[in-house]
């Protein structure tokens, strides 16, 4: 198939991201709408979507917290009263809280599961019916990292390691409904996380180095290469791909 045919099989069709606001987030909504995609692109905070919509008549913007109750509900309804169809639902939204495990307490533990783990089980069946009645794609956002040891971020890793084992079930559970399942793994990827999670510019530079010192390929990736990723493995041309976790991680998995 010709990348001409390709994008107009894209055309028309309706995705949801989360965590919109930045990073990953930002330049996947971008990266459909450029496609002819329409998008609805969430997140917690207005101004952050308002900007990742800017100039791209193809992004709604829906600040909702996907963590609340109800919020997934209001999402799959919101989107199919804008746009009448939900195609691809793209579970970015991801935050990071660090510590030893002698640090650890309930209170930096449930807002990772909370927000990694049961917001897109939860998503993922309030949207059921509407990817299938499409023939939609999931895809999840996971941590090539995560696929290691990660001392000190332990249980983030974790609520992303059973995000790709989710993955993995959903696939093998959804395929007679028409439905695919795929995650990405970012590895070190140039996005607002660590100031999300209230590191310092020292900290930051640290886990930077550390980032670098196992990345083969020598170098911090960009969000539109993880939104590539994102965008090709949602494809009507990735129709036989479902199951997998594709590591863009600049060979971080495999050193």
């Amino acid at each position: 198939m010709d990348n001409s045919s390709s994008t107009a099989s894209r055309t028309g069709r309706t995705v949801v991201v989360t965590g919109a606001g930045t990073g990953i987030g930002r330049a996947t909504a971008r990266a459909f709408a450029a496609e002819g995609a329409r998008v609805l692109a969430v997140g917690r905070r207005a101004e952050p979507l308002e900007e990742t919509a800017a100039g791209h008549d193809r992004i709604t913007p829906l600040a909702a917290d996907i963590t609340a109750d109800g919020g997934p509900e209001l999402i799959v309804r919101t989107v199919m009263e804008t746009h009448g169809r939900l195609d691809v639902l793209v579970n970015n939204a991801g935050i990071v809280r660090s510590g030893a495990l002698g640090t650890l307490t309930p209170e930096t533990i449930a807002p990772q599961l909370a927000t990694n783990l049961v917001a897109p089980v939860l998503l993922a069946r309030a949207a059921l019916a509407s990817l299938e009645a499409c023939g939609g794609v999931i895809v999840n956002v996971s941590t090539s990292v995560g696929q290691r040891a990660w001392p000190g971020s332990s249980v983030y890793a974790a609520t992303k390691a059973a995000l790709e084992t989710l993955t993995r079930s959903w696939a093998v559970e959804l395929a007679s409904r028409g439905v695919r399942v795929v995650a990405v793994a970012p590895g070190a990827v140039d996005t607002p996380i660590g100031e999300h999670q209230g590191l310092t510019p020292e900290q930051t530079a640290a886990v930077r180095e550390w980032q670098l010192a196992h990345t083969p390929l020598g170098r911090i990736g960009r969000p539109e290469e993880v939104a590539w990723a994102i965008t090709r493995l949602a494809a009507p041309a990735a129709s036989f791909v479902t199951g997998v976790v594709l590591p863009v991680d600049g060979g971080a998995v495999v050193a």
